[in-house]
């Protein structure tokens, strides 16, 4: 049976460690995969990287054989302490052909919707993935633009777009992606790409960039918090319709206004609820950008009202 890496809140969650998280996942995270072939200058796991072998992001995934993970994550399907599953894959010589292994093992031990976050080259594998029973194929863009994809990440932004568009047309409502703001984009331009992906039917997670030591980029700072809160509000405002692209406003690349009243802008905004973690439904993933105590970029849990007129007081003395 496989080895699995699961993420240290999920690991908390099934008994198969002693920690006490501050706040639950309320999906399942598990990593197939280690020392990516890719080379992306923000991540742990890059070909270059220096970073431990069993971090992604800032989050620890110890290792597990698959016969000590799947009973318990039976059990804690049943009692509802997930209401999904996902699986972030590493890009490896037979890293297709594993990920269909451990697919197999999730979906024979829990009931529970399946995510991959995967990187493929062509629309017809993401059919053949999709046939494994994944409910979501996560193809990850990670740059708002092509300069920056070719600088980070190396290859296509292009390529990348057109294919995650032509997984969008094949499974509708099936597709989604990964945004990492704090990479050098403006406001504007990714908050233009967030309004392109709305249209294709694609669902994006932000995340904000998080310097890891090991990693390329481990001196770069995150993103200034007024900046992503403006660019989660836009988000927000565009995937449930409150707002049309063409009534955003910018200037010098920042998002100066979102083209609602005063009033109505912060009656939609009132309830933190653009502040939260996006992308899959019941995917919260805790303080995988941030330590708790410090910033939070995305909010894995609803905000307390304090936190809402906080976070709605800041983002409003930013516009105009």
């Amino acid at each position: 049976m496989l080895m699995l890496r699961v993420s240290a809140g999920t690991a908390a969650v099934l008994g198969l460690n002693n920690n006490k998280p501050a706040v639950a996942p309320t999906t399942a995270y598990f990593m197939q995969g280690e020392h990516c072939l890719m080379n992306c200058a923000f991540c742990t796991q890059a070909r270059s990287s220096r970073a431990r072998e069993d971090f992604l992001s800032r989050v620890t995934w110890p290792q597990f054989a698959g016969e000590a993970v799947l009973p318990r994550l039976s059990r804690a399907s049943r009692a509802g302490s997930f209401r999904r599953a996902c699986i972030q894959v590493v890009r490896t010589e037979n890293y297709k052909e594993e990920t269909r292994r451990a697919v197999a093992m999730l979906r024979s031990a829990a009931d529970l919707p399946l995510c991959l976050s995967i990187n493929l080259a062509a629309p017809e594998e993401a059919l053949e993935v999709a046939g494994w029973g994944v409910e979501i194929i996560g193809l990850p863009l990670d740059a708002a633009t092509p300069g920056l994809y070719r600088e980070i990440k190396g290859g296509s932004w292009e390529h990348s777009l057109a294919l995650l568009a032509e997984s969008a047309r094949l499974l509708p409502g099936r597709t989604g992606t990964h945004l990492i703001i704090g990479l050098g984009e403006s406001e504007e331009e990714a908050v233009r790409l967030l309004a392109h992906l709305v249209s294709l039917g694609v669902r994006t997670g932000l995340f904000a960039f998080t310097p890891v030591r090991g990693t390329a980029l481990a001196g770069r700072a995150q993103p200034a918090p007024d900046s992503y809160r403006r660019i989660q509000a836009a988000h927000y405002l565009l995937r449930t319709g409150r707002v049309r692209p063409e009534q955003l406003s910018f200037r010098g690349g920042r998002l100066i206004d979102f083209g609602l009243p005063a009033g109505e802008l912060a009656a939609e905004l009132a309830s933190g609820e653009a502040f939260r973690t996006s992308g899959c439904p019941d995917c919260n993933r805790p303080f995988y950008n941030e330590r708790p105590g410090g910033v939070i970029y995305n909010y894995p849990r609803p905000l307390t009202p304090d936190e809402a007129e906080r976070e709605n007081a800041m983002l409003l003395r930013t516009l105009g």
